[in-house]
Parts: C-alpha cells; sequence; structure tokens
C-alpha cells in the first residue's frame, strides 16, 4: 500500500509521538484525519468551552482535508468524541457541526468519554474522506 503522510505546518507537531495528522492511501484515495483538537503547536488549549473547543478542531480538520486535497465535501464519516455526556451538549453542538458540514450530509458519529489527550481537552474530531477527483 502506498501512502502519503499529511503533516500541514499550522497544526501541531505529531512526530515526537509517532503520528501523521493525516494519511492518503494513494491507491484508493481515501483520506484518514488523525483526531483534531484545540491545540496550538505547543499542545494548549485556547478555549475552555465544548462549543469552543468543537469549532477549533473542526477548522483544524478543515486544515488537514486541505492538505490531503480533500474537503469538507468530501468527508465520508466524522467521528466527535466529547468529554461528559453528548446528551448534555447535543444543543449547543448541534448547530456549529451543521454550519460547519453545510448540507454534506456525512455519516457522523459522537461519543461521550471519559478522558482526551489532555485534561484541558473537551472534544476531539476525527474524519475519513476521499480525495477531490483529479480534472482530467
Amino acid at each position: 500500500m502506498a501512502r502519503l503522510l499529511i503533516n500541514p505546518e499550522e497544526l501541531y507537531d505529531g512526530a515526537p509521538i509517532g503520528m501523521s495528522q493525516g494519511v492518503v492511501d494513494t491507491s484508493s484515495g481515501l483520506v484518514f484525519i488523525s483526531g483534531q483538537v484545540d491545540w496550538d503547536r505547543n499542545h494548549q488549549v485556547s478555549d475552555v468551552t465544548v462549543p469552543g473547543q468543537l469549532t477549533s478542531a473542526l477548522q483544524k480538520l478543515k486544515i488537514a482535508l486541505e492538505a490531503a486535497d480533500a474537503g469538507i465535501e468530501t468527508l465520508l464519516h466524522l467521528r466527535i468524541y466529547v468529554r461528559g455526556e453528548l446528551e448534555d451538549h447535543m444543543e449547543m453542538l448541534a448547530p456549529i457541526l451543521s454550519g460547519f458540514l453545510r448540507g454534506t450530509r456525512p455519516a457522523v458519529t459522537g461519543i461521550g468519554v471519559a478522558s482526551l489527550a489532555s485534561r484541558e481537552t473537551l472534544v476531539e474530531v476525527e474524519a475519513v474522506a476521499r480525495k477531490r477527483a483529479s480534472s482530467p
């Protein structure tokens, strides 16, 4: 399997822990994006709210997708992890997610979890997409 590693400079460097922000399977065109969180390049969060961290994580997801020659319109599956009970946050998160997806309607899974990458991390978003079709 041939693969292309995706590591945009705008996102934190995952090399010290052995990860890439995304991987493209070049034979199938599938794009796998690692969990995106509200971290700067020093692994610090910029927002202490679930809605704020979701917004930030989705913007980082968009950066990783674009670097892989994919986009929101090519998303196949989106998985959202939220610290705590997911139901407690759905009313706030649904409009943010709907605005980000803009009617593309990929498969989406939401999961409430006990912990994430750091104690300050409240939301993590990972995705599978397909590369954009090449122009002839």
